[in-house]
């Protein structure tokens, strides 16, 4: 019998819950994570929703941060939703004084683009890259990106244009969040690229089977 990949969770803040449910209905193993051990246990990892800031601030603080940006330079999976796609981003442009990212992904993103949770919303999107139906998709306090580089793929966009689902080879990041609305594809499509990895994919970007 194989065994599914490990996936992590960054249990700082944020709705870690609701990714370990949605991890647990595709078939993955899972594991908070809260140590430096814990992020050398992993094949992948999840940053949740949640405050940007605040996750920034305690990773710091708990020693988190250079082992997780070691970690996604050595090619770890990563799955950003939201506030964890603002710590994937290389550039934050409207980032709170002394306000760090894990970056990773050649992308500028802006933290509260449709404004604050009032202007919460939900909307329909086209993904060809995952397949199937249209993506419903909850904008909660939502980043956008604003520019990216040449390796960065859009996987979702908004009518208008802009990228609000990238990926730049084992790293994935969307702005809305799939894991409130029983929208699995998302992490199907991570958990292929964990699965790549763990099979000796090299994390250059080449896609991995879905």
């Amino acid at each position: 019998m194989v065994t599914s990949p490990l996936i992590g969770v960054l249990a700082l803040q944020g709705d870690v819950r609701e990714h370990v449910r949605a991890l647990e209905a595709i078939g993955a193993r899972t594991m908070l994570v809260r140590t430096r051990a814990h992020i050398d246990e992993v094949d992948g990892l999840i940053l949740p929703g949640g405050e940007s800031s605040v996750i920034d601030k305690l990773a710091r603080a708990f020693g988190l941060q250079d082992p997780i940006r070691r970690a996604i330079a050595d090619g770890l999976p990563v799955y950003g939703t939201c506030a964890g796609m603002i710590l994937l981003a290389d550039r934050i442009v409207d980032g709170i004084v002394g306000q760090q990212s894990f970056g990773g992904v050649d992308m500028a993103v802006r933290r509260n683009a449709f404004g604050g949770q009032t202007e919460s919303f939900e909307t329909t999107l086209e993904a060809p890259a995952i397949g199937g139906a249209p993506v419903t998709a909850v904008f909660i306090r939502a980043p956008v990106v604003e520019e990216s580089g040449p390796l960065v793929e859009t996987v979702a966009h908004l009518p208008d244009g802009r990228a609000v689902a990238v990926r730049q080879g084992n790293l994935l990041a969307t702005a809305f969040h799939p894991e409130v609305t029983e929208e699995h594809r998302f992490h199907e499509m991570f958990l292929a690229i964990v699965r790549s990895h763990v099979d000796g994919g090299d994390g250059t970007g080449a896609r991995a089977p879905l």
